[in-house]
């Protein structure tokens, strides 16, 4: 960003964030490399709160290589607020780590493993990788949590879930909300894997779903579990609900049934 530039965003921020006590940065990638320049503001507005944009995988993930540099941008804002609030014990941050954006995810990504539209799956490998899943509801309450209890969330990265699944899991469970026998076929995640990279050092895109989808499902490596088990989360702190694959997939088939 050019330093005149820069400039005009960071006085523009703190006017539009002064008076209140807390920011939710929920910026989408294209914008994700200013938000530095918006922890910034909201500590020069006297924000108390500012709840980073991770609702993702957080600091700890082990990725895939590929995505090292994407993280490497998200983490200059997450250090940025660290170092911020160190400095100034008014100002505060929260990231929120949920996995994956399930309800959604599963409705909007045929690739990750389920056609809704045409009730059909792909299962990768065995189906058995688990990993953790948060409903937008679940995003949601997780961040009137952070809000409802600023002392234990303060500068911290808080651990949210809604449910720990796998393929296997999801696909019983689409069954039954539906009531039928879904056409299943079986691919693997090295086949994923190189598809991706094909993509990445061709330049075109689709690559990023590819390796998302093969990071979640990859077996054996455990890269998308936020905590080994709801007790080890922060989902009863932040008043979250543990939801069933039955309820995920029932959330997910509504939501595919609003967008016809």
């Amino acid at each position: 960003m050019a330093p005149i530039r820069k400039v005009a965003i960071f006085g523009d921020l703190v006017k539009a964030l002064e008076g209140h006590d807390a920011v939710v940065c929920v910026v989408g990638p294209a914008g994700i490399q200013y938000q530095a320049v918006m922890v910034e503001a909201a500590e020069a507005a006297k924000v108390k709160r500012f709840i980073l944009n991770d609702f993702g995988w957080g600091p700890d993930i082990r990725s895939l290589p590929e995505f090292h540099d994407i993280h490497a941008q998200r983490r200059a804002g997450w250090d940025r607020a660290q170092v911020l609030a160190k400095a100034n014990p008014e100002f505060t941050y929260t990231g929120i780590t949920t996995g994956n954006p399930i309800d959604w995810a599963l409705q909007k990504f045929p690739l990750m493993g389920f056609n809704i539209a045409q009730s059909s799956a792909i299962i990768y490998d065995s189906g058995t990788e688990r990993f953790t899943g948060t409903t937008l509801t679940g995003i949601g309450q997780a961040v009137v949590g952070v809000l409802q209890h600023p002392k234990e969330t303060a500068n911290r990265f808080v651990k949210a879930q809604s449910i720990q699944t796998c393929q296997n899991e999801l696909l019983e469970a689409f069954e039954i909300v539906t009531g039928k026998k879904w056409d299943v076929q079986k691919s693997s995640v090295k086949t994923l894997l190189e598809s991706g990279r094909s993509k990445a050092q061709a330049g075109t895109g689709g690559w990023v779903l590819d390796l998302v989808v093969a990071q979640l499902f990859e077996e054996g490596e455990a890269r998308c579990m936020v905590a080994p088990s709801r007790e080890e989360s922060d989902a009863e702190l932040l008043g979250m609900e543990a939801e069933s694959p039955q309820q995920v997939v029932s959330r997910a088939l509504s939501r595919a049934s609003n967008d016809t």
